[in-house]
């Protein structure tokens, strides 16, 4: 693989913290708080990731002490065994999610600020979200739900959801939730795997000015979830016109939480499980990924407080809808002190800036988004700077995918210039980052900023070793408390052990390419799964789309190629072009010089395509892989299920393309 540690390690800073800004970061506290308490001097960033994966149990112990961790039993030992993937923490505590939730319960400031399409944004405050997660969870205990039982949710991002979790999760209830825009096969197919014994359903959402009625695709999840026996209706924007709805054995949302309870805390082993969470699904049967209660608490205590920095009475809003992972982080912000900023609609409706304009005028701390959202923003030629000064806005994460030196600068140059621009990677399988930010470092283009603490992340080379400067493939070395305690239904852990460790064995590799830079950097160079390897040189797709899409002409792309079992190499190259612009030949030739001069001569593609999208995931992720199957000949309907897709449509071309390639 083509190596850029030389523009990477020589680059300026975009951004560096001032002593002030770090003075006053929760990491400077939690350093200061280590010296006085362990005697850990206080030094670089890098001193203090490599004493916190060296010494794990003295690390992961400082975590539970720092935040004042409430429990039952002892915190000894740390780790029963350290063997992965069958790790065992803290095997004599037991808490629960939801009371570390609420002992944040304050009336300075509201628990949620929540913001829709069909009505002005408004507060809950804490002790209402209290109030009505105590009648909920009493509820659920007459409906017979109790420690175990399965939990899930079909719902918008809005505070409902929010409550209903943390009614489960008081009772030690297990939860999962899809989102309403998620097709009934693509929900089906998670759901089913985990026999939900309740269901809480809308009956309607919006999105981009206009109603979705799902009442259909609820009497068909219902039919598909035999175990289901009851179903919870929050009502949508549309509820008047859906009634009456054909549900079985319905209740109301207002019925559940009119009966004022108090919330009690049901405390389970630190490895119960809270909540299940699925891989995309796009090629088969999604993973059913089971997180425990004490394995998410002291993690997203630890990723929210310590690399994100967010303090008490911050507003943190990351935009995503409730099937993806950083809906469950959101929510952690809560176990920290924040204010969750919920965003339920389209972030470009009425209009390109209404993200921007609710993130100034609502004084949002930190905004979490996919890096695709910013990149768009860049290619429209957005200039957020004139709906407002963002005068409380600290931080933007960007996550799903790389972002690219000039979204990094665009940031700056038409967002804020002292922002802290955070690329992080981690994802669903350990619900936080791998490699990540913290507040008292730079920022440098293009890359992102550090291991998280307690992550043992390396780059290893195809002889399984440890490499700097070099791209490899990201490997833990060393168990975590958020790694999945197991895959649902999988018996003897063999999906789980074939999904991370089958490579490497004893170490977690989790199948992107990255290159750790002598500073501690990193850079993630795509999937490994669908590297490229042409004529003996390996590239990952990210460094094509980095120099492909830093020409204005183009808006997206996706490169696969169509090597296999000695057939010679065949390599295109699909393009989303800005409204206007034509694939003539110039632009062809203007393109391939752009990946012959900066990114690999031998990577130059055999012929580029303009299509109207590229298939993304639902969490916007693009299909290399499905694509490259079916332009190998794989038929479409064992390739991708449209409703595992964000734009089902954008096949089309390609099942055609498919069809002359492969003629049958």
């Amino acid at each position: 693989m083509t190596q850029s540690a030389d523009k990477a390690t020589s680059a300026q800073p975009l951004w560096t913290p001032s002593q002030s800004q770090i003075n006053a970061s929760r990491l400077a506290h939690y350093q200061q708080w280590l010296e006085r308490r362990y005697g850990l001097p206080r030094g670089e960033y890098a001193d203090l990731w490599q004493w916190s994966v060296d010494n794990l149990e003295s690390f992961w112990t400082s975590i539970w002490e720092y935040f004042d961790v409430q429990a039952g039993g002892s915190n000894q030992p740390v780790l029963a065994s350290q063997t992965m993937p069958d790790a065992k923490w803290f095997p004599n505590a037991t808490l629960n999610y939801a009371e570390h939730i609420f002992r944040n319960a304050t009336d300075q400031r509201p628990a949620l600020i929540a913001r829709n399409e069909t009505s002005e944004p408004y507060e809950v405050s804490w002790a209402d979200m209290q109030r009505d997660a105590g009648a909920l969870a009493a509820g659920l205990r007459k409906l017979g739900i109790g420690k175990g039982d399965r939990v899930v949710s079909y719902l918008p991002n809005r505070p409902e959801t929010v409550v209903a979790f943390m009614a489960c999760a008081s009772l030690g209830a297990v939860w999962s939730s899809c989102a309403p825009d998620m097709g009934v096969r693509v929900v089906t197919d998670r759901f089913s795997q985990i026999e939900p014994k309740l269901i809480f359903a809308t009956d309607s959402y919006s999105y981009n000015g206009k109603f979705h009625s799902r009442v259909e695709q609820v009497s068909e999840l219902l039919d598909a979830l035999p175990t289901v026996q009851h179903v919870i209706h929050v009502p949508g924007p549309n509820a008047e016109v859906n009634q009456p709805l054909p549900w079985r054995n319905q209740l109301s949302w207002a019925s559940q939480v009119s009966e004022p309870a108090q919330l009690v805390y049901e405390r389970v082993p630190f490895s119960h499980p809270l909540w299940v969470v699925y891989s995309s699904g796009t090629t088969g049967l999604p993973k059913a990924i089971v997180h425990s209660h004490g394995g998410i608490v002291l993690t997203h205590m630890k990723t929210m407080a310590l690399q994100h920095d967010l303090r008490e009475g911050d507003r943190l809003l990351f935009l995503g809808g409730t099937g993806w992972i950083v809906w469950n982080l959101q929510v952690g912000g809560l176990l920290v002190g924040a204010t969750v900023v919920l965003y339920d609609g389209n972030p470009a409706w009425p209009d390109q800036k209404a993200l921007w304009r609710f993130v100034n005028d609502y004084d949002v701390t930190l905004l979490g988004c996919g890096a695709a959202y910013l990149i768009n923003c860049m290619k429209e030629g957005l200039l957020p700077k004139e709906v407002g000064p963002f005068n409380a806005l600290r931080a933007i994460n960007a996550t799903g995918s790389p972002l690219p030196t000039d979204a990094f600068q665009w940031v700056y140059d038409n967002v804020k210039s002292d922002l802290w621009l955070a690329s992080i990677s981690g994802g669903t399988d350990i619900a936080s980052g791998f490699v990540a930010c913290a507040p008292t470092l730079p920022v440098y283009s293009g890359e992102i900023q550090c291991r998280e603490l307690g992550v043992a992340a390396y780059a290893f080379n195809e002889s399984g070793e440890a490499v700097v400067d070099e791209v490899g493939e990201l490997v833990i070395t060393r168990p975590m408390p958020s790694m999945p305690i197991y895959f649902w239904n999988d018996p003897g852990n063999e999906r789980y052990h074939d999904s991370y460790f089958d490579m490497f064995p004893g170490y977690w590799r989790h199948g992107d390419w990255i290159q750790f830079t002598p500073r501690g950097t990193s850079i993630i160079y795509g999937r490994s799964d669908s590297t490229i390897n042409r004529f003996g040189i390996r590239m990952g797709t990210a460094e094509i789309y980095r120099v492909v899409e830093a020409l204005s002409q183009v808006r997206d792309s996706l490169v696969v190629d169509l090597e296999y079992l000695g057939r010679d190499s065949f390599m295109p190259l699909f393009v989303v072009l800005d409204e206007g612009q034509v694939l003539d030949d110039d632009l062809k030739t203007q393109i391939k010089t752009q990946i012959r001069t900066k990114a690999s001569p031998r990577h130059v593609p055999n012929e580029i395509y303009q299509v109207q999208a590229i298939p993304r995931t639902l969490t916007g992720k693009k299909m290399e892989v499905p694509v490259r199957r079916l332009l190998l000949g794989s038929p479409a309907h064992k390739v991708a299920h449209p409703d595992a897709m964000a734009n089902p449509d954008s096949l089309d071309f390609f099942i055609r393309l498919a069809q002359k390639l492969n003629p049958s």
